[in-house]
């Protein structure tokens, strides 16, 4: 460190010459994932799709999709109901015996 500089000046210095490397080594890894991601997505994706068939496979798949999300929304409201109404079973039961008691 130089003693003729002021120590604050000394450490702007240091801390900006950290700032630059850790900038460019992040764009540097940014950039191999990008390469890599890139590479993977190439072995991942078909070669040549066509865009019919891809269109019916993303319509196969949103059927099925909202098929099972109607059967699963089906389900939940029928548990749902079910619950309801024990509850409410419960509750004139619970209501009888308190009158059954007077």
């Amino acid at each position: 460190m130089d003693d003729e500089k002021p120590i604050t000046e000394q450490a702007l210095d240091t801390i900006t010459t950290a700032v630059e490397a850790t900038s460019e080594a992040a764009v540097t890894a940014v950039k191999k994932v990008r390469k890599a991601a890139k590479k993977v997505a190439k072995k991942v994706a078909p070669k040549k799709a066509s865009k019919k068939k891809a269109k019916k496979a993303t319509k196969k798949a949103s059927k099925k999709a909202s098929k099972k999300a109607a059967k699963k929304s089906s389900k939940k409201a029928a548990k749902k109901t079910a619950k309801k109404a024990t509850k409410k079973s419960a509750k004139k039961a619970a209501k009888s015996k308190k009158k059954a008691k007077r």
